[in-house]
């Protein structure tokens, strides 16, 4: 009796073994092409993790825009100022932008990652099956994903940006002076912007985002990716090893690109002060960073990265573990085992 349920057992866990890796045997039925589970799969990712640390992420936008009362607090008094003065769902402000921009960004950055690397492995086998494919499909992606999202992006940091001073009016994050014209939706910033500067308005801050993009996609797959190759067999499908793989390359990449993020925050709101108390407008990445050294100090390219540090680190970990747990339910097969798949 106990051998027959031990072989049933076994029997039954093949089976759902072999459903996880067939590409027709997903729950969502055998006609959905890899490419749409790829992009449900990232974009619930990217939501999940996106949402989880909402309340660092304005925290930390609200020190790198030197938004007056909040750039000289720690983390904890910052996060208990803004929910006295806007209630806990003013700890989420921004996010509603930040998560429908997430969705389609992680979504595409995900997908096109799979297809990046898909025409690499097929059309450059000298480069092989390694980390360094992981390293220029990352980097790729990330591009691909950034041009596609920016304007949201932008809507997110100026919505986070905004904050209710104590006759609940909207406060000049840097003069501290009440401003009349808040914006309260994503569709009040587009549109602001776009009358500001047409499409331009719309990419401001681009630039060092494309940039520092680039390296940081690049360098978290290729860490993920290469850290997975040393955790033994036994681990790989353990949650707790790709939680932590996925924190340390978030953390590696967030380390090397994070004074880019700095001048992209402050292009995007637009309105900081410099020493003679005029308007700065950044002419590009490079003058944006020299001018942050000049008049803020060199510290300020990395104002907020401590709680960059504390927001990465459960942010990465849930995205790829989210997705890698995602492509397993939804049947999606590996790079290589698509290959085989296809050329049959």
């Amino acid at each position: 009796m106990e051998s027959s349920r031990s072989q049933q057992g076994s029997t039954l866990a093949g089976l759902m073994e072999n459903a996880s890796i067939q590409r027709d045997g997903s729950r969502l039925g055998h006609g959905v092409p890899i490419y749409v589970k790829e992009l449900i799969a990232g974009g619930f990712a990217g939501a999940l993790s996106k949402t989880t640390v909402a309340p660092l992420e304005r925290v930390k936008i609200l020190w790198q825009t030197r938004t007056a009362g909040y750039h000289t607090l720690g983390v904890y008094q910052s996060l208990n100022r803004l929910s006295k003065q806007e209630g806990f769902l003013g700890l989420y402000k921004g996010n509603g932008a930040g998560v429908i921009r997430i969705i389609p960004y992680a979504a595409l950055h995900f997908m096109t990652y799979e297809r990046y690397k898909s025409w690499i492995l097929s059309n450059y086998p000298m480069l092989g099956s390694g980390p360094i494919v992981d390293l220029l499909a990352g980097s790729a992606a990330g591009g691909t994903s950034v041009i596609c999202t920016y304007p949201l992006d932008l809507a997110r940091t100026k919505l986070a940006y905004q904050v209710l001073g104590t006759q609940g009016s909207f406060q000049d994050g840097v003069k501290g002076a009440h401003s009349q014209t808040g914006h309260n939706n994503i569709k009040s910033v587009l549109s602001s912007a776009y009358k500001e500067g047409g499409v331009r308005g719309l990419y401001r801050g681009a630039g060092p985002t494309i940039t520092g993009i680039l390296p940081y996609a690049g360098l978290k797959f290729y860490m993920y990716e290469s850290l997975k190759l040393h955790v033994p067999e036994e681990h790989q499908k353990s949650i707790l090893m790709r939680l932590s793989c996925g924190a340390l390359a978030g953390l590696f990449g967030q380390t090397v690109t994070y004074p880019l993020d700095v001048v992209k925050r402050q292009m995007q709101v637009g309105n900081l002060e410099n020493a003679a108390h005029e308007n700065v407008r950044y002419r590009n990445t490079i003058d944006g960073l020299r001018t942050i050294v000049q008049n803020q100090g060199w510290r300020q390219l990395f104002a907020g990265v401590s709680i960059n540090y504390i927001r990465i680190v459960p942010s990465a970990a849930i995205s790829f573990t989210t997705y890698d747990m995602m492509k397993a339910w939804l049947g999606i097969p590996p790079q290589q085992r698509s290959r085989s798949v296809s050329a049959g």
